[in-house]
């Protein structure tokens, strides 16, 4: 008998089988799949369009034709005469399955706009912005000297401003001579100078422009892109919004994107397509909700990993995917935002991008080593940036020594069964009672606890719809504390934990979170499986740094990234994602990313700083170094398998339990206090 054709939605990665002819948008709404619709599918309201991905899949096993979607229908066509439909798009209540399928839901098909879990952190920026503006008053025209326009008002910088030199490309320079001409002869210019181009017009307007300059501080992740929106001249953020990467349709983590480049001829511009589009559309929503004109946005500074890094640039990752790991470039670019054919801003804005460690530690660690400056530190402090791809650092002012770990989506809620993308209604934080064995829960938009007076209520508009990465990381850890998750990651069952919560699926045992009757949100063997995974890579990283510096223990630890904004450090510990430290020495940076983004935007001294900065960090290659191995297979247990946790100890006793397949009851064993 043929199996029904696989359907798999991205980037949430839930997927199932449906009969031949079922629509996508019903095939979403069975899974719980984010798919917007008004017009109860009559092809009127189009908020459920999708891009079907055509090619090879090898993460997923499957490979997509083009006939996988059946032909458009005349609601389609008909929709897209009179409206238009992007280049591939879809409408999900009128294209139906024919065959196995990869299904991308846009962002601006899914119903709850995305919480940016990396938000702007606070910090004192000395700011010294590489775009200024500057009123300059210039001489008029004079036939008996004759010069040209842009000669005389570099003549008049030079004057007022002791700017030299500047140079304008051509769709600014065929401005010039209007705005002086109607501002009589006086004009507002906004140079681009930083700490080693030649100064750049950028634009021009007549007389005195009040309206303001602005750059995007551009944190480019391999799950989620986040950005903010800066004032230039007071350093303010106006407005910060984030997308998922649409790239993890190719694949979730870096190695499984650079595997369909390899695979795929023009994988590469496929994915090099996708993320400048998405950026673009980012882009657009943050000038638009700030109620600005787009040309008064005239810099970004960008950082990302190697790989993310090469596919904005459109250069082919394939040699970051085999030793020596060899990047195309290391240094710092400063370009023209219009070679990365982003559009939605001033034509002549600039894009600087930070300087690249290594070919698997990249210009994100150097923002993170920006903003954190473990260098400067007097105790030895490890920085851990969690993503996708995990950044660590380790440091003092002897040696800093940095690594990046391939942790996998987990801790941004994919690969999770019922894991979302941070928006309102997903669960964000849980605590299980270790007697009870019940849960309560708090979600994204709501300040209250699940078992507080009003929180149905304060829900009824977003309902319980499913579990984030902040959330899945709680969830396990409280199994673990609660005795429902033996220390080698397997869940008991009812009968050997003492709760109805756990429930039989196949020869496994889920813990159920929620349950009212429409949707359903538990914690499987295989969420915990991808969190063990995730944390593994992500201590095993630490200890090789801690290796290389000859020893067991650090004084300080430094939770940056959406991760360390949201996730106790007490669940964190429990999990064993971090080495044993006192809580008091655990502290969150937030996204030191973007904020590492955000001092090169607004400092052009960090700007050479950190391009001196990265060549002093000594790198580990943990896909080369034997001992990683060693480490991630020991990390796999809860918290860890031979590393004590001292620190831990003292304030939480964790359940000595142990199941087995066959069933067979293990001991529990009450834990003392937490703080």
């Amino acid at each position: 008998m043929v199996a029904d054709p696989l359907v798999v939605f991205m980037p949430s990665g839930k997927r199932g089988h449906f009969p031949v002819g079922t629509p996508v948008l019903t095939a979403a709404r069975r899974l719980g799949v984010d798919l917007d619709s008004v017009c109860g599918g009559r092809g009127i309201c189009s908020k459920c369009q999708v891009s079907p991905g055509i090619g090879s899949f090898p993460k997923l096993g499957l490979t997509v034709t083009e006939d996988a979607l059946s032909p458009w229908n005349a609601v389609e066509a008909r929709y897209d005469e009179k409206r238009g439909l992007k280049p591939g798009r879809r409408l999900g209540c009128q294209a139906t399955i024919q065959k196995d399928v990869v299904i991308d839901v846009p962002e601006g098909s899914q119903v709850h706009r995305q919480v940016v879990r990396k938000d702007a952190t606070a910090r004192e920026i000395t700011l010294d912005a590489a775009t200024r503006l500057m009123l300059v008053s210039v001489d008029e025209p004079d036939m008996h000297t004759p010069t040209g326009d842009l000669e005389r008002l570099n003549r008049a910088l030079k004057a007022q401003w002791n700017l030299d030199g500047v140079t304008a490309p051509l769709p600014v320079l065929a401005k010039l001579q209007g705005a002086l001409r109607k501002g009589d002869w006086s004009v507002t210019v906004a140079i681009h100078h930083d700490h080693r181009d030649t100064p750049r017009l950028v634009d021009v307007w007549p007389g005195f422009y009040e309206g303001g300059i602005y750059g995007l501080a551009i944190d480019l992740g391999s799950t989620t892109i986040a950005a903010h929106l800066c004032n230039l001249q007071t350093g303010e953020v106006v407005l910060s919004s984030g997308i998922m990467n649409p790239q993890i349709r190719f694949g979730e983590d870096l190695m499984s994107r650079v595997s369909y480049a390899m695979m795929n001829p023009g994988g590469d511009v496929e994915m090099t397509r996708a993320v400048r589009e998405a950026l673009n559309v980012l882009i657009e929503e943050l000038i638009a909700d700030a109620k600005l004109e787009p040309r008064a946005v005239v810099e970004a500074v960008i950082v990302c990993n190697p790989v993310m890094h090469h596919l904005l640039l459109g250069i082919d990752p394939v040699e970051l995917g085999q030793a020596p790991f060899a990047l195309a470039t290391s240094s710092a670019l400063s370009l023209a935002m219009q070679e990365l054919e982003l559009t939605a801003l001033n034509p002549a804005a600039r894009a600087y991008l930070l300087p690249c460690i290594a070919g698997h530690v990249g210009a994100d660690a150097a923002a993170v080593a920006l903003s954190e400056a473990p260098g400067q530190q007097e105790a030895l402090t490890l920085v851990v940036d969690v993503g996708t791809n995990a950044e660590i650092l380790l440091g003092d002012r002897t040696k800093v020594l940095a690594c990046s770990s391939p942790t996998g989506p987990a801790f941004e809620g994919a690969q999770i069964s019922s894991g979302q993308r941070a928006a309102p209604g997903a669960i964000e934080a849980i605590r299980i009672d270790p007697d009870t064995k019940e849960p309560r829960f708090r979600v994204i938009g709501c300040d209250l606890w699940s078992d507080e007076d009003g929180f149905d209520a304060a829900t009824k508009a977003t309902g319980i719809t499913g579990i984030c990465g902040s959330g899945i990381i709680e969830a396990v850890a409280e199994m673990r504390m609660a005795g429902l998750v033996d220390a080698s990651g397997l869940i008991g069952s009812a009968e050997q934990a003492g709760t109805p919560r756990l429930q039989p699926e196949g020869r496994t045992q889920v813990y159920v979170i929620y349950d009212d009757g429409d949707r359903r949100i538990t914690v499987t063997q295989g969420d915990i499986r991808a969190i063990q995974l995730a944390k593994s890579a992500l201590y095993a990283g630490a200890r090789l740094l801690m290796d290389a510096r000859g020893v067991d223990r650090v004084e300080r630890i430094v939770l940056a990234g959406a991760f360390g904004a949201h996730i106790s450090p007490l669940h964190a510990m429990v999990l064993g994602m971090i080495p044993d430290a006192r809580l008091e020495d655990v502290s969150s940076a937030g996204n030191a990313a973007g904020t590492g983004a955000r001092i090169a935007l607004l400092n052009r001294a960090a700007r050479a700083e950190i391009e001196e900065t990265v060549t002093r960090i000594q790198k580990v290659e943990t896909a080369i170094e034997p001992r990683f191995q060693d480490h991630f297979v020991a990390a796999n247990a809860l918290p860890h398998a031979s590393d004590p946790f001292p620190e831990l100890s003292k304030i939480v006793t964790l359940p000595d339990v142990s199941f087995n397949q066959a069933g067979q009851e293990g001991g529990r064993q009450r834990r003392r206090k937490r703080s």
